[in-house]
């Protein structure tokens, strides 16, 4: 049989199969509200909306280091394959990602080893903008965690804590990076004695930044980094929108990747709130 033919064969039986599907889920979704059912299963459990918390990943996206993390090229088209298709080169550490275990210590987990229950954290949103629209070195402190924690009480088992500086609105702009005359660059991030408050007197997995980096832009040591992603907590950088968020009550969704061995990379995130 001619490659036409078989490539005409398989998409008559995937447009039948198709029909079939539609049909299917018509009538599941008949049951459905016929049941007085109103929304998924997840958002039942209290949850309104959902809101997307990633940046769209593009070449022109900010990186750490100045270089393009990502390029996509058009490998088969639909005017001359009848179907698209793109090959990806990415830096793990791009756009809105995680940062692993691994990246930063010489044996820790990998993405692909973070366990699949603390990708589904309640989100305890850390406000720091009036501060760092004063200064971009500005950083969260064990004070800002005892403010939050006087306002919405313990953090809760498995949180991802996020702080919120207002860095999110800047990515097409330079102040994103934010690099002086020096070549050094300026933006918030986690005070080391905040991470180190949040191990040892909470049950927080993850840490999350509106900016390229955990640490301060300004950081020389990466002394966040070094504590706290060899505990075995995993953070994630150029969060999006969460001015959009509450401070508490918000569930946040984490779509990390799992390639073998990865130290990171860009992750699908969304609050449902």
């Amino acid at each position: 049989m001619c490659d036409a033919c078989v490539m005409n064969a398989v998409k008559e039986k995937m447009l039948s199969r198709r029909s079939l599907f539609k049909a299917g889920a018509a009538g599941v979704a008949a049951t459905a509200l016929g049941s007085g059912m109103t929304g998924t299963p997840a958002l039942a459990a209290g949850h309104g909306s959902v809101l997307d918390m990633t940046h769209e990943l593009h070449a022109g996206f900010p990186t750490y280091f100045g270089e393009p993390g990502f390029a996509a090229r058009q490998v088969f088209n639909w005017d001359e394959h009848k179907f698209n298709l793109l090959e990806l080169t990415v830096n793990e550490h791009t756009g809105t990602h995680i940062d692993a275990p691994l990246h930063f210590s010489p044996d820790g987990q990998s993405v692909a080893e973070i366990p699949v229950e603390n990708l589904v954290a309640p989100l305890c949103v850390i406000d720091i903008r009036a501060r760092a629209a004063q200064d971009t070195d500005a950083q969260v402190t064990p004070d800002d965690i005892k403010a939050w924690m006087d306002a919405h009480g313990e953090i809760p088992a498995g949180a991802c804590v996020a702080m919120n500086s207002g860095w999110s609105a800047k990515t097409a702009t330079d102040a994103y990076r934010g690099t002086d005359d020096a070549g050094k660059q300026h933006y918030p991030g986690f005070h080391v004695e905040a991470a180190q408050m949040l191990m040892e007197g909470t049950g927080a997995m993850s840490i999350a930044s509106d900016t390229l980096s955990l640490d301060h832009g300004i950081s020389a040591d990466f002394a966040t980094h070094y504590a706290w992603l060899p505990s075995g907590r995993f953070g994630i950088e150029n969060l999006a929108n969460l001015d959009a968020v509450p401070a508490a009550g918000a569930t946040l969704v984490i779509g990390a990747p799992k390639h073998r061995g990865g130290t990171g990379g860009p992750a699908r995130i969304f609050a449902m709130v």
